[in-house]
């Protein structure tokens, strides 16, 4: 399904902290994907907590702290190279991945179970989170 292909620099995901674009799997629905900065490279996630399923990035980058994604509702902080979390609601849970590799300085995604469709996430109207963290950004 999913073709080798040319998502963005490991400089604008390092400048920005992370890089949205979203896919099709392979039961035709849409889905969100993160790339995140991790050791140096990159790792690939799905937008979406596993805890009431609330995405990281809104369209104005995934909040990450110390290498760790931070949930925009609860505060939820899974590990950016792993997927997992050990604290607050989602605690022991790991966000599922997508397949992307670094090569020469550029992010490809080379996930066979999805279909790269653009930059950015689905336009579905969402206003963002309603928060009810007591972390900021």
């Amino acid at each position: 399904m999913g073709v080798r292909m040319r998502l963005t620099a490991l400089e604008t995901v390092n400048e920005e902290g992370s890089w949205l674009f979203t896919v099709r799997n392979r039961n035709g629905e849409r889905k969100e994907v993160i790339v995140v900065p991790c050791d140096g490279g990159v790792e690939a996630w799905s937008n979406r907590c596993t805890h009431e399923a609330q995405p990281f990035d809104t369209g104005r980058g995934a909040p990450i702290r110390n290498a760790e994604i931070v949930c925009p509702r609860h505060g939820s902080m899974f590990d950016a190279c792993s997927g997992k979390c050990d604290n607050g609601p989602a605690a022991d849970t790991t966000l599922p991945g997508v397949e992307v590799e670094l090569e020469d300085g550029d992010v490809y995604l080379t996930d066979d179970d999805v279909q790269f469709l653009h930059e950015g996430g689905i336009d579905d109207g969402d206003d963002g989170p309603s928060s009810t963290s007591h972390i900021s950004f």
